[in-house]
């Protein structure tokens, strides 16, 4: 029997109470650490109650750039899951409506509000 794949794909969306602050591109510094955990632990919780939670492997937050001016932050992940050889390959759609429906029809991700039209899963 063939082993299970690792397979990655990215998640992006906008954070619009998370003013942008030129230290969340440094990826060595406080600001971009303390973020970057939030929103991988953020990430994490969402995607594990997901249809592919149980695949689930986790979210890295790779970067954070500035939107609309710095009043908004976007936010880029790579997340990765095990893709069994007889699964189905991700049905991205489905894991957008999924966590669409999860933040409240893109509204709102533990503390963060977001854009709702921001959301943006590449498998």
């Amino acid at each position: 029997t063939a082993a299970a794949a690792l397979q990655r794909f990215t998640i992006n969306f906008t954070i619009t109470n998370l003013p942008y602050n030129s230290d969340m591109e440094k990826p060595d510094s406080a600001k971009f650490s303390t973020t970057r955990r939030v929103m991988n632990a953020l990430l994490d919780r969402l995607l594990k109650e997901s249809s592919i939670g149980p695949a689930f492997q986790g979210c890295q937050t790779t970067a954070f750039r500035p939107v609309r001016r710095g009043e908004d932050t976007g936010v880029d992940a790579v997340c990765t899951y095990r893709q069994e050889p007889s699964a189905r390959p991700l049905d991205r759609v489905g894991l957008y409506h999924q966590v669409s429906n999860k933040t409240g029809g893109i509204t709102q991700l533990g503390p963060y509000s977001l854009d709702k039209d921001s959301l943006y899963v590449n498998g």
